[in-house]
């Protein structure tokens, strides 16, 4: 990494990565012995979403598995819009991603089998037919960011920016250039309050998802949809993201913040209860506790607004507490610090949103429409997910994904010169805000109209009343951004709006029940066609010769 002094908030790295969870840190160390790599992290560098990730990664290991089985499962929870050849090159590759983990010193969790050989322990979640998701405990993520943020911290040529917020990508069409390639970003500088141009060959956006543009979320304050929304506004395609999986199970608690109960808890037997104590899962599927995502959160919210609950149970008494305290010590400690004891009691449990399945369009090397410009992990779509992301194939993803974005821009560093500097970021014309209520109220509004009407469950007029506050929000947002300097919330609430637009508008497109989309107006498939992706396009999109679909 350079900095330098002759320019002033200048930066240059051969490779920008924003965003340092599971997907921007592998990435990151792939390339650690080729290239001068910037990470810009939004907050600390382990305060994203991979460091809350409870079940684990999906692999093949049990010998009575194959990929086969695993492709299978996979294509079955996207409800038909799962890429193949995606999904294939993803479930190939994920033995030699668990082996570079392993290597890295993540330390999964192991048992002794009944010959007396030790081995990895599976678990195994909704939508998988076996036990195929590695782990480390109820703590995956855990494990596997701090792994790989201090292996970050130790390499030379990687330099760490905590507390940087991307605000825009520059590219060669924003500044004139016949050449459309992605040149660097203006980054905020979140403690002195600067913008700084970061200038590098090749720039991978690696910001998660958008899961706070909704009220009730699993996702860190992080996941705002930065890295969509910086993507839409420099001309890259967006696909389905009408496709938002709501996590069945979040612990019920005022002041839990809706902390996750992870998946693995239903996959070693507990059971969704009524207030009443009595099951429901066997009247909404044949898999009960084990039915893909969308079908247990929509189950969940059926019961809910049937009985005007405001919870269900979730039930794993009947294993001992020993079990319990063993597989899932991190969630019994935290839902014992809130007066639950799930060894004991069944725990009060809701819906919440938890991840983004659409995002920017990429091929299987990462490269979105953009020159120069990758995504990976839950920024992108790359069609593995298809209409409904399976239990732990998103870390995975990730995983995959950075190790093929690392090597297509390896073979592009001695092809990609250097940008010269570039335009500091002008406030010449701005002033500092007198109304920050406005940023806040605006905040809640957004979130709030969201989830009543963009939920689990929509409705075409539903979806058209939000489209008409996401609008009215739009014109004060950019009204506001225009006259004043730039804050972390602003920065945040922009991109947040940006994306409400673009799940509103997928919504409305598909007319449809489908995965995670479900809409009484239209509440079965359409199976008279092949399904097929909701692609939206900006206006300032160029096509770059070869799109990106055409290597799937």
């Amino acid at each position: 990494m350079v900095n330098d002094p002759e320019m002033a908030l200048q930066y240059q790295a051969d490779v920008l990565v924003i965003g340092s969870g599971a997907a921007g840190l592998s990435l990151a160390l792939r390339l650690a012995d080729d290239a001068a790599v910037a990470v810009v992290s939004k907050a600390a560098l382990t305060d994203g979403a991979t460091l809350w990730a409870q079940g684990g990664i999906s692999v093949v290991l049990d010998p009575e598995d194959s990929l086969a089985s695993h492709v299978d499962d996979t294509l079955n929870a996207g409800a038909g819009l799962c890429d193949v050849d995606t999904v294939r090159f993803t479930v190939e590759h994920s033995g030699a991603a668990i082996d570079w983990l392993i290597a890295q010193g993540v330390a999964f969790t192991r048992e002794r089998r009944p010959d007396g050989t030790v081995g990895y322990h599976l678990t195994r979640e909704g939508g998988h037919r076996h036990r195929r998701v590695i782990h480390a405990a109820d703590a995956t993520g855990y494990a596997l960011e701090s792994t790989l943020a201090e292996e970050a911290r130790t390499r030379p040529s990687v330099t760490v920016f905590e507390h940087h917020l991307a605000l825009d990508l520059i590219t060669g069409a924003k500044l004139g250039l016949t050449d459309n390639r992605c040149l660097g970003a203006y980054i905020y500088d979140r403690q002195d309050r600067k913008v700084k141009v970061f200038r590098a060959r090749s720039v991978v956006l690696a910001t998660g998802g958008a899961g706070k543009v909704y009220l009730y979320t699993s996702n860190p304050d992080v996941a705002t949809g930065d890295g969509i929304a910086m993507a839409w506004r420099a001309g890259c395609r967006v696909a389905n993201m009408e496709f938002i999986q709501f996590h069945p199970t979040c612990l019920y608690h005022p002041e839990a913040k809706s902390f996750l109960i992870s998946e693995a808890v239903r996959g070693e037997g507990g059971r969704l209860l009524l207030p009443d104590g009595g099951p429901f899962m066997h009247r909404f599927d044949p898999r009960g506790e084990l039915a893909p995502r969308d079908v247990v959160a929509r189950a969940i919210d059926h019961e809910m607004k049937r009985l005007g609950s405001e919870y269900v149970y979730l039930d794993i008494r009947h294993k001992s507490p020993d079990f319990v305290k063993q597989h899932f010590p991190n969630i019994y400690a935290r839902c014992r610090a809130f007066g639950v004891d799930m060894a004991t009691q069944p725990i009060p449990v809701v819906p919440a949103a938890h991840y983004t399945c659409g995002g920017v369009m990429t091929d299987l090397r990462g490269r979105t429409d953009l020159l120069g410009l990758y995504a990976v992990g839950e920024v992108s779509h790359t069609g593995l997910h298809g209409a409904n992301r399976m239990a732990s194939n998103s870390l995975l993803e990730c995983l995959v994904f950075a190790e093929a974005a690392a090597s297509d821009i390896r073979a592009d560093l001695v092809r990609a010169s250097p940008p010269a500097e570039l335009p500091e970021w002008d406030e010449s014309r701005v002033t500092d805000s007198d109304e920050e209520v406005v940023v806040a109220h605006n905040w809640h509004e957004l979130r709030r109209f969201m989830w009543d009407y963009v939920g689990i469950v929509r409705t075409t007029k539903r979806l058209q009343r939000a489209r008409r506050r996401a609008d009215l929000l739009t014109h004060e947002i950019a009204e506001y951004y225009g006259n004043f300097r730039v804050t972390n919330d602003l920065i945040e609430l922009r991109n947040l709006v940006l994306v409400a637009e673009l799940i509103i508008r997928s919504a409305l497109e598909r007319k449809e029940s489908r995965g995670l989309h479900y809409t009484l107006d239209y509440p079965q498939a359409d199976d008279s066609r092949t399904p097929v992706n909701t692609v939206l396009v900006p206006d300032n999109y160029r096509a770059r010769g070869r799109r990106v679909s055409e290597d799937r």
